[in-house]
């Protein structure tokens, strides 16, 4: 969420973000209810400090001037008791409105209603020329008996997966390498359950507004008070430090943070029915970082830089996306995709998303810092990025390293987590 301050002293830019991100705009409810706050809070104040005033005076008066202050007091003491009751409800629907307000994205942002504005701002890597018609990750899958989708639909119903043989080492390598990877860049590794309270999904800012019913559409939830299930390891780490003040010097806090991840998919009726692409259940490997907001520029390049290196180190070639305002989402300030080219299927699929959050997510999660020298406590900064979700990306490892005879060439970074193998399937 946003500070109010900032809302008061500039409703014109909150305006402006609301068109672009295409959420409703209640900058002018904000300020009148805001107004309203104030004034009672003034009021109660004023009427307090007048009522203790006549309480003082009765403690000094004899028993026949008693009376009338009495009945003053009582008089005042019934109008603070309506205003404290106007103050919680005008405090209620301020807090109501202010989770309805998006965050403002970047400058540099395209500007656009949906996906179809955002700009490819890079491409690298070196699309293979096959000497033969390269087949869907899913046929090289039904090939080598990799997986058994009929079966697993039957068991565990659609959206399901279940990898077997050398494709599943082929996951778990690929897993493996980029935690790996992580630690080695000063990143600390920590597995998160993914059963959450649904507050933690609403204090990572994914949702507008402040009913949680919102959710219903994308998230499972449990059937026991207030638990569900997570769609991102980002959920948990972001409330990781909440209601904390951390110390400058421990500023950025670097998390490579695993866990299996569950999501409705209530929107993707019909798409990426086949393959390896959108599942309820799937791993995912994020990175996410707490820091001081004028970090943030440095720390989004980090982010993406790394996911740049994995990219490489995979040998896929791919494309970065400057994402939309229309297309980032509510909590976003700037966004970019990573998407890695699959030849069969000749397009780019996304892999990765690296956003830049602001302090949008501390608000909600009171996460702070102290300033060192001034000892002033400030809230931090948040980022994420999805270092590696599988078994998407085994399958864009799949599609770009097979060969005619179904066989999958094993990327060189892999190769000694896959006992020194160079190659997996095919004709044996």
């Amino acid at each position: 969420m946003l500070d109010i301050k900032f809302i008061r002293e500039n409703p014109k830019i909150i305006k402006d973000a609301c068109v672009k991100k295409g959420f409703p705009d209640h900058t002018d409810d904000i300020l009148e209810l805001d107004t309203r706050v104030r004034q009672l809070k003034t009021s109660t104040q004023t009427k307090t400090a007048e009522k203790n005033k006549i309480t003082a005076q009765i403690a000094n008066t004899d028993t026949c001037g008693r009376a009338p202050l009495v009945a003053e007091s009582k008089k005042i003491s019934n109008s603070i008791a309506n205003d404290e009751v106007a103050l919680k409800t005008a405090e209620m629907e301020l807090s109501n409105l202010l989770h309805c307000v998006p965050q403002i994205p970047d400058a540099d942002s395209p500007v656009g209603a949906d996906a179809s504005a955002n700009i490819v701002t890079k491409e690298a890597g070196v699309k293979r020329k096959y000497d033969f018609t390269p087949r869907p990750h899913w046929e090289i899958l039904d090939m080598n008996g990799w997986w058994f989708p009929e079966k697993i639909a039957e068991i565990s119903g659609t959206r399901e997966y279940c990898l077997i043989g050398e494709a599943a080492e082929m996951d778990l390598a690929i897993q493996t390498f980029v935690i790996q990877k992580m630690i080695a860049k000063g990143f600390t590794f920590i597995q998160v359950p993914s059963i959450v309270r649904p507050q933690m999904i609403f204090d990572a800012g994914h949702f507008p507004g402040s009913d949680l019913s919102v959710m219903d559409n994308d998230v499972f939830y449990l059937n026991v008070p207030d638990k569900c299930l997570s769609g991102t390891g980002e959920i948990v780490i972001n409330s990781l430090h909440r209601n904390e003040i951390i110390p400058e010097d421990k500023l950025p806090i670097k998390y490579a943070g695993f866990s299996p991840c569950y999501r409705k998919e209530a929107g993707a009726a019909g798409r990426d029915t086949r393959g390896l692409i959108r599942f309820h259940e799937f791993h995912k490997v994020e990175q996410f970082i707490f820091c001081k907001p004028e970090q943030t520029p440095e720390m989004h390049a980090l982010l993406l830089e790394f996911l740049e290196e994995i990219m490489i180190d995979l040998g896929l070639p791919y494309h970065i996306l400057a994402t939309s305002t229309g297309d980032m989402g509510f909590n976003k300030i700037k966004m970019d995709d990573i998407e890695a080219w699959f030849p069969a299927e000749n397009r780019y699929i996304e892999l990765g998303s690296c956003s830049s959050i602001g302090e949008f997510q501390a608000r909600r999660t009171n996460t702070r810092y102290r300033e060192n020298g001034t000892n002033e406590v400030k809230f931090v900064a948040t980022l994420n990025n999805t270092a590696m979700a599988l078994p998407r990306s085994l399958a864009a490892v799949i599609e770009n390293h097979q060969n005619a005879d179904g066989s999958v060439n094993v990327p060189e970074k892999l190769q000694l987590l896959m006992g020194d193998r160079k190659r997996i399937g095919g004709k044996k």
